[in-house]
């Protein structure tokens, strides 16, 4: 059996390493650190952690006044905060000035569970793919989530970095290298390609395994890197098995599988099936009730498979 780990413990994990290494980097979180789990850095650092209260807003303005002031600033807090409540001031305080703010928010997608709707964001990878200067980022598992948090702290400019809350399998081993803007296949096949992101990347895995017994061999990429997308490499899997689906927790609508469909639509136009959250609010329940309600399992990636296939074929 798969390992299951949670990002967004890998996340304060690595945040209070970088804290040794990295005298500018300063953590704000809006009164929910031990869920963000940037509790760990508080600890380390409790000169440079900032609880900015019941406040999203307003810790994007002072994320924005640390970045001027030469600072590193990572606020936190849960996706659907951090990316509707503050959106205005994540637009013109740190995307139009490009500065150097690391959004990192947790709690994403239907998976939060029992919250319900109210806090089970569908559209901020939306929201946020859309600003300009904003590289977005959805880790795949924990081992990738440590390594895009490292990647987002040193590079220059304003990151959005997705995870979720509840632990999953990891698919990564510790030799991987991350790398943003860099699209990574973990499994080759010729009969149809499946790019998927966050805690979907595990379950195009399994999908594909389902399909292999059945002698259908599929192509699994691991697009954890939203914004700026690899459009070289999905163009090029795409050519290859001349059949795709995206898989995303997310809504179909203005994530990866639009994404997907914009590079595809004006270079190389393929059939297309998009398994995402449709048009629809998520509500209260376990996890996994979530994940099958909102059809985002293994086996609705199977199917989206075998319609892709059949499509692609007349």
């Amino acid at each position: 059996m798969q390992k299951k780990s949670s990002p967004r413990e890998a996340y304060g994990r690595v945040l209070a390493e970088l804290g040794a290494s990295c005298p500018e980097l300063v953590v704000l979180d809006a009164d929910l650190s031990p869920s963000t789990k940037t509790n760990e850095f508080a600890k380390c650092y409790p000169e440079r952690f900032f609880d900015m209260g019941i406040a999203e807003q307003n810790m994007m303005g002072t994320a924005a006044g640390f970045a001027l002031a030469g600072k590193i600033p990572c606020a936190s807090t849960f996706a659907v905060f951090a990316t509707g409540r503050a959106y205005d001031q994540v637009r013109n305080a740190i995307a139009y000035p490009g500065l150097n703010v690391k959004i990192i928010a947790t709690h994403a997608g239907v998976s939060v569970g029992e919250d319900g709707a109210s806090h089970q964001t569908i559209e901020d990878i939306s929201l946020m793919r859309t600003l300009p200067n904003m590289t977005v980022i959805v880790p795949a598992d924990a081992v990738e989530t440590a390594q895009a948090v490292t990647a987002a702290v040193k590079m220059k400019g304003p990151v959005y970095i997705r995870l979720g809350r509840p632990a999953f399998p990891e698919i990564l081993d510790q030799d991987y290298q991350f790398k943003i803007g860099k699209a990574v296949p973990l499994r080759h096949g010729s009969d149809a390609v499946i790019f998927s992101a966050g805690i979907m990347v595990s379950r195009a895995l399994e999908a594909a395994s389902l399909l292999a017994a059945e002698g259908i061999e599929i192509a699994v990429v691991n697009v954890s890197t939203i914004k700026p997308l690899d459009e070289e490499t999905i163009i090029q899997m795409a050519r290859k098995t001349r059949a795709v689906v995206t898989a995303e927790e997310h809504s179909i609508y203005g994530g990866l599988g639009s994404a997907v469909a914009e590079v595809l639509c004006e270079n190389y136009p393929v059939p297309l099936e998009r398994v995402g959250v449709m048009d629809r609010f998520g509500e209260s329940g376990t996890p996994e009730q979530l994940l099958e309600v909102c059809g985002l399992t293994a086996k609705n990636i199977v199917a989206a498979v075998g319609r892709v296939i059949e499509r692609s074929q007349t």
